[in-house]
């Protein structure tokens, strides 16, 4: 789905109640229909709009927790991942220093040495994983870059989470081929997902 500025197209609330009957959709709880690809999914959206779309989405997770979905949507905010990493690895409190001291480029290095995509994705597992029932929501991505791009993580996912959809939250463009962040920052081509709605 490509951001569109001019009007035309569904709204935000629009597309969540789209992105409600594909997750009330048996064949996408099973994944079937993708010609044995990945179950993976791109709502791409206008990154000016990301207060609403959090705001959309804890209900989309609210619903699903409250029983009025008929699946499990579990959500992993990658900014929360990151620091889940950062905290693990005993980093969080020397980051200010290392930034002051070293400067951005240093941190950023320090940081994607130990978060790297394989990292964000072990934090981010919940096996087992119930086919049928469960979809993985990632959000956070601007949030965590440029520590972490969204296409690594989605190619580090695909091992461990082939077996139920997973729907990035994306606040920028995707043609089917690539990510543009922000609408504007190529964060790099993938091929393997499908536009959600």
């Amino acid at each position: 789905m490509q951001i569109n500025n001019s009007g035309a197209g569904p709204s935000l609330r629009e597309s969540f109640e789209r992105i409600r009957s594909r997750f009330r959709d048996p064949e996408f709880l099973n994944c079937r229909g993708l010609g044995n690809e990945v179950p993976f999914f791109v709502y791409a959206y206008d990154a000016a709009r990301e207060l609403e779309v959090r705001e959309l989405t804890d209900a989309l997770v609210r619903d699903s927790v409250e029983g009025r979905l008929p699946c499990n949507v579990v959500c992993r905010d990658l900014w929360d991942v990151l620091l889940k990493i950062c905290e693990e690895e005993d980093i969080i409190d020397d980051m200010a220093d290392l930034e002051r001291d070293e400067g951005p480029d240093e941190l950023l290095s320090a940081v994607q040495e130990i978060a790297t995509p394989e990292a964000f994705v072990g934090a981010m597992d919940f096996s087992p994983h119930e086919r049928g029932r469960d979809v993985l929501l990632i959000t956070g991505v601007g949030k965590v870059y440029p520590f972490v791009r969204a296409h690594a993580v989605m190619e580090a996912a695909q091992q461990l989470f082939e077996d139920i959809p997973v729907v990035l939250m994306y606040p920028g463009v995707f043609d089917g081929r690539s990510l543009r962040l922000f609408g504007c920052l190529q964060d790099g081509n993938y091929y393997r997902a499908f536009s959600l709605i």
